[in-house]
């Protein structure tokens, strides 16, 4: 922990520095000469024979994150948040093809604005997003040819996401011919409560909890039944691999890093901006 001038404590993570904690407005003044930093930052690449299908979800609307225009094509480090989930994908030798799904009415001003400007080199597709994350999802998914071996799942707003990580999550299904997925999480670091009327009624051990972020990839096949079965029976779960508990699949787990932001709320922004900043992207 560290005590800085300002009276407060922070924990030893860059995402807390009070450098950081400014106005959110000036705050996504960000980008100028780092934009050319960020482009050069992963080479997008198609192997031979890929055998995964990215679908990266852009369908919400950022009303909790309250920007006009959503959050999606929010700038960071001089290009929008959503090219930086694409970049790292594209970035992925065995990504075949990439699915955008975004809202249907912004479709051009996403593809104008967060892919034509970049030199992307994965087929890439633009899907019409849903009512809710599942939809979206599942939208995503009918753009994915039979072909694909693997389906791997992407929040379009958690920009720091790194292709290291992308494959390592690929390679550990790949690696476990008896397990149907694997998700990218993070161990739970506080003290949960198990609240009942406003009442503590138990504090159970935080050891055996994760926080689960993206990607989450999964074996097609099981993935399509998954949703299937979760469209007959009105299941709608928290996130994708949810779908595939519930039918009894073995889901692995990776061990991600905090920096892995959801964008939701304006408060995120300046812990995205901390981490950018960090990582080196912002010198230029």
């Amino acid at each position: 922990m560290n005590n800085f001038s300002d009276g407060k404590i922070y924990p030893e993570d860059p995402v807390f520095l009070p450098s950081v904690l400014v106005d959110v407005a000036s705050a996504m003044t960000l980008g100028g000469d780092a934009s050319e930093t960020a482009s050069s930052q992963f080479r997008g690449v198609v192997g031979k024979k890929p055998k995964t299908a990215a679908i990266i979800l852009a369908g919400g609307s950022g009303e909790r994150f309250g920007h006009e225009g959503g959050k999606q094509l929010v700038e960071i480090a001089g290009r929008p948040i959503l090219s930086w989930s694409v970049a790292a994908f594209d970035a992925v030798e065995d990504i075949g093809m990439i699915v955008v799904v975004c809202p249907p009415d912004r479709t051009d001003e996403y593809r104008e604005r967060a892919i034509d400007p970049f030199e992307f080199v994965t087929p890439l597709l633009m899907a019409p997003s849903g009512s809710s994350r599942q939809e979206s999802a599942f939208s995503g998914l009918e753009f994915v040819p039979e072909e694909y071996a693997y389906v791997i799942l992407h929040d379009g707003a958690r920009p720091l996401v790194s292709p290291d990580l992308i494959a390592h999550t690929i390679n550990t299904l790949k690696g476990m011919v008896d397990a149907d997925g694997a998700i990218v999480a993070t161990p739970a670091v506080d003290t949960l409560k198990v609240v009942e009327n406003n009442c503590i009624v138990g504090t159970p051990d935080r050891r055996v909890f994760w926080n689960a972020q993206t990607p989450q990839v999964f074996r097609s096949g099981v993935y399509r039944r998954a949703h299937a079965s979760a469209l007959r029976d009105g299941f709608v779960g928290t996130d994708d691999a949810s779908l595939i508990e519930r039918l009894g699949g073995k889901v692995l787990v990776v061990e991600g890093k905090r920096d892995n932001i959801k964008l939701t709320v304006p408060e995120d922004y300046l812990m995205l901006a901390a981490a950018v900043d960090s990582s080196g992207l912002m010198k230029g």
